[in-house]
């Protein structure tokens, strides 16, 4: 595509050079440029792509867009006559969101040839994505999806990384254009705070919007509650501004029970859809039964009430549940596939997922990483078995440190011990957000070495846990879930929580 085509994406945008020169590609990290790609140079938090305008030129970009003007940018010798210059430059407001709408338009704007439905919020997003994508796969409508566990792509799965929830603007757009390919009907993706804030999701042009609660989570980022809560609100502006799809509303799914309820109801939408258990709402349930292994309820709705039977447990997953049928209602979808596809989904990757080797006692492994869902967890946790509650956790370096006190003493007040340990420390000490963690517990009368106990070691902690569980116990390891690595330093290490719960199982059965 020749770069004058792909710059018709922009709005906005300050054109230096020749526009004539064919792009095979795009790239924002100067490493992975390629002859013939158009380098975008984005601030990032710990380094600045400008930086690295002459490493992507040396390695062949055909041209480079930046936020910064040519003569700010260091290490370029660059004239002052837009005829003198050696590569075409734009100029442009936000890097970021340039790329996204330039990654969108060199894929054919796939998104505009697919329903796209959005998921937002704190806690249960993945959940809910895959609950939607059951609900429309069993109404026979061919449906992608992109979580932060994994893509789906026809028949495809594929990992999406490690700590990043949302991929990249090129990998969102470039799965987008797989699913058009493959002959998707519906995409379904989980839209974090980072990646709606950073642009990562824009250009995915949404039909339907959908939070299922916002909490207290991301401050290191966006720095008050107020502006976490305005980053989700994104996803519900960007359905006025999107494009639109013949014969396609644009609706807003608001869970009635949170506190973001009215600031996302102010949000125009064509449609609005609420759901919720104990505010008036348009889906809702009646007549519900917990178990330890299933849930069923009567869900109303505006078509009718139907019966609905999970084998997804605990109160948050109703919630998760109740978002996936309003979906299913705004998209016309029978009650049959919302039962049959709710039906299938019997458990998500690290999300309250038990590993059961044979032993006398529950093992369970669960992303709860905030102090809201910690705390539906351990709740959960407390209804699935009649023995203690051990839970494993710790709170990430680098991050939101206001939650660590938080989260002490909601374990502390919620679990009969606690093991407090590492989960992604980065350059932050250990030991100190540990103590910070133990402040909670303190807080809530835990004492260090009866009721609570810091071992910084996260296998060996796993390990102590679960020696001490007793016949009927139940341990839950919080905090890392799916993710396949842990972050000291600066350095991402190989880890899993589920091959670090088989060791130490395996230990205690052989005795």
């Amino acid at each position: 595509m020749q770069l004058f085509q792909l710059l018709t994406a922009l709005a906005q945008k300050d054109v230096r050079g020749n526009l004539e020169v064919e792009v095979t590609g795009l790239a924002y990290d100067s490493r992975q440029v390629k002859p013939g790609d158009l380098f975008v140079a984005i601030k990032g938090l710990t380094a600045d792509g400008h930086d690295f305008i002459p490493q992507a030129l040396e390695r062949g970009a055909i041209a480079v867009m930046g936020e910064r003007g040519l003569r700010e940018l260091r290490g370029l010798e660059l004239s002052s006559a837009p005829s003198d210059l050696s590569f075409p430059f734009i100029h442009v407001p936000n890097s970021r969101q340039a790329l996204a709408y330039l990654a969108a338009a060199f894929q054919g704007y796939p998104a505009r040839q697919l329903e796209v439905i959005g998921v937002t919020g704190t806690d249960g997003k993945t959940t809910t994505v895959n609950l939607i994508r059951a609900i429309l796969a069993a109404a026979g409508r061919k449906t992608g999806m992109i979580s932060s566990v994994n893509a789906l792509i026809g028949d495809e799965y594929y990992d999406t990384g490690l700590h990043v929830t949302t991929p990249d603007a090129l990998d969102i757009q470039k799965y987008l254009a797989q699913m058009v390919a493959a002959g998707t009907e519906y995409a379904v993706l989980e839209s974090t705070s980072h990646g709606l804030a950073q642009h990562r999701v824009t250009a995915c042009e949404y039909d339907v919007a959908v939070v299922t609660n916002i909490t207290h989570e991301h401050l290191d980022y966006h720095g008050t509650y107020e502006e976490y809560r305005a980053a989700k609100a994104r996803l519900f502006r960007d359905l006025a501004t999107s494009f639109r799809k013949p014969g396609t509303p644009k609706v807003s799914i608001l869970n009635a029970d949170d506190s973001s309820f009215d600031y996302l109801r102010a949000i125009p939408a064509d449609r609005h859809l609420t759901y919720g258990l104990t505010s008036p709402a348009d889906v809702t349930a009646r007549d519900i039964v917990f178990s330890p292994k299933a849930t069923r309820f009567t869900a109303r709705t505006p078509r009718g009430d139907f019966k609905v039977h999970s084998s997804l447990v605990g109160p948050f997953n109703v919630d998760n549940i109740l978002a996936a049928i309003a979906v299913g209602i705004s998209q016309d979808i029978p009650f049959e596939a919302m039962q049959e596809g709710v039906a299938s989904v019997t458990g998500v990757v690290g999300r309250l997922e038990r590993i059961d080797l044979g032993q006398d006692f529950a093992v369970i492994v669960d992303f709860a990483h905030t102090p809201n869902s910690l705390k539906r967890a351990l709740e959960t946790a407390r209804g699935l078995t009649q023995g203690e509650v051990i839970v494993v956790f710790g709170c990430a370096g680098l991050r939101d440190a206001a939650k660590r006190p938080m989260m002490g003493e909601i374990a502390g007040r919620l679990a009969d011990r606690v093991v407090i340990t590492a989960e992604d420390p980065r350059t932050e000490s250990l030991d100190e957000i540990m103590a910070r963690i133990a402040l909670g517990c303190e807080k809530v009368g835990k004492r260090e070495g009866e009721h609570y106990w810091r071992i910084g070691d996260r296998g060996e902690a796993i390990e102590f846990a679960i020696q001490m569980a007793q016949p009927g116990d139940l341990v839950i390891v919080t905090g890392k879930g799916h993710e396949q690595s842990m972050c000291f330093g600066t350095t991402e290490y190989p880890w899993s929580d589920h091959e670090a719960v088989r060791v130490a199982l395996e230990h205690r059965l052989q005795g």
